[in-house]
């Protein structure tokens, strides 16, 4: 058989212990060649750039990529 609790643990216990269990805000930083947020390592949901890359075809935005990526 498996054990039992001797006592039943207290509520300030149990979330004492649940403590480090919350959860977390997700850290965003600025796309470099548009407004956006974006999560860090992942391409731009909107212009498809990471670490200087086009990654998502989108023809509304390629001038604005090339334009970025020949500065």
């Amino acid at each position: 058989m498996a054990p039992l609790p001797k006592k039943k643990h207290s509520r300030s216990r149990t979330r004492r212990s649940r403590a480090h269990m919350g959860k977390t805000r997700i850290q965003l930083s600025k796309c470099p060649a548009c407004p956006t947020f974006v999560r860090p390592h992942h391409a731009c949901p909107k212009c498809g750039i990471y670490k200087d890359n086009y990654y998502v075809d989108s023809p509304v935005v390629e001038k604005k990529v090339v334009d970025f990526i020949t500065k």
